[in-house]
């Protein structure tokens, strides 16, 4: 999700060399994740996270704005700590009442704000409804992956949503129709 970002800061960054071409950059599945957090009857603030997913980064180092990301998980594997609630969040309450297939994001334009950081503009598909959201991302590091020898970038954003954007909103305002969303990913250059 923040790969775009990763294309616009490299290149900012001097972190590679410029290429004629996008290249292809895969996530790191075992050290990426989205975690999620809202309101709950203004109590508590409750967490959940996505990990293991998949995506891909075509990076243009002379074009950022040029450079893509494409990023996909299954609703079922949201990770909530507690059973009951994500047998709640799969209920008709919620994901089991829409199209809970997989959570998506396609990028769709990149905006650089500094030196490592960028707005990265994209399509969030959630419970069949896609929605447009700003990432507020940052580059964290870019070079040689000391064990890996390749290329490697990692990047943190965040960006919040609207649940009953998403057909998603029971339960609010009583539990925060807004969940703020943070994410952490690592995506080396593909072979």
């Amino acid at each position: 999700m923040k790969s775009i970002l990763f294309a616009a800061a490299l290149a900012t960054a001097g972190a590679t060399a410029a290429v004629a071409a996008p290249e292809k950059y895969v996530l790191d599945s075992s050290h990426s994740q989205v975690v999620f957090n809202y309101n709950h009857l203004g109590f508590s603030t409750t967490y959940g996270m996505f990990s293991g997913f998949a995506g891909e980064i075509m990076f243009d180092a002379e074009n950022p704005a040029g450079s893509s990301v494409s990023v996909s998980m299954p609703a079922r594997s949201m990770l909530t700590g507690w059973q009951e609630r994500f047998d709640h969040f799969m209920s008709k309450d919620f994901f089991g009442a829409g199209d809970a297939e997989m959570v998506t994001f396609k990028s769709t334009g990149i905006k650089v704000t500094g030196d490592t950081t960028a707005d990265i503009t994209g399509d969030l598909t959630l419970n069949g409804v896609t929605k447009p959201v700003v990432l507020n991302a940052n580059l964290n590091q870019a070079g040689d992956h000391p064990m890996a020898g390749k290329p490697w970038a990692g990047f943190d954003a965040t960006t919040s949503v609207l649940r009953s954007d998403f057909d998603l909103g029971k339960f609010a305002p009583f539990v925060s129709d807004e969940v703020q969303i943070m994410i952490s990913i690592e995506a080396m250059k593909a072979d």
